[in-house]
Formats: C-alpha cells, sequence, structure tokens
C-alpha cells in the first residue's frame, strides 16, 4: 500500500514502480528521466521501506527516495516535496 500526503492508501501492482502507480493514481509527479539519474521525482519517505529495482545515480537525503526506480518493500507514506 501507497499512501501520499495523507491521502487514502493505494496498492502497487508487483511489476510496477511507485512512480507509475502514483501516476495510476491520478496523482500529479515531477519527473524527467524515470531511471534515477535527474532527480526530479525526489520523494520525502515518511515511513516504511523500499528497494531500488536500479540504483539511483542522482542525490538523495536518507529520508528520499525516487518513485521512478523503486518499488515498495512494505506499506509506504510519503510526502510530495
Amino acid at each position: 500500500m501507497i499512501q501520499v500526503n495523507e491521502q487514502p492508501a493505494f496498492e502497487c501492482p508487483k511489476d510496477k514502480t511507485v512512480l507509475e502507480a502514483m501516476e495510476s493514481n491520478d496523482l500529479e509527479v515531477h519527473f524527467h528521466c524515470r531511471e534515477g539519474f535527474c532527480g526530479a521525482c525526489r520523494t520525502k519517505l515518511v515511513d516504511g521501506e523500499v528497494d531500488y529495482t536500479t540504483d539511483p545515480l542522482a542525490f538523495i537525503d536518507d529520508d528520499e527516495i525516487l518513485p521512478c526506480c523503486c518499488v515498495p518493500k512494505s506499506a509506504i507514506k510519503l510526502k510530495q516535496v
């Protein structure tokens, strides 16, 4: 399950990234490369864990994720910045 900005939570299909799940649920997400290079989709991870499908090259803080190249490892709570 993914919850963004205290909105209702939604499922993330196993074959989709967090970004793709957010888009499927009509959330407006800033992105550019979709591969972890640019960092445009940088999002705060409030709670939970993710696994990266590819190692991100963009700089992120310890409390941030790149939704374009990760999948939820557990239920996650996000805060869009």
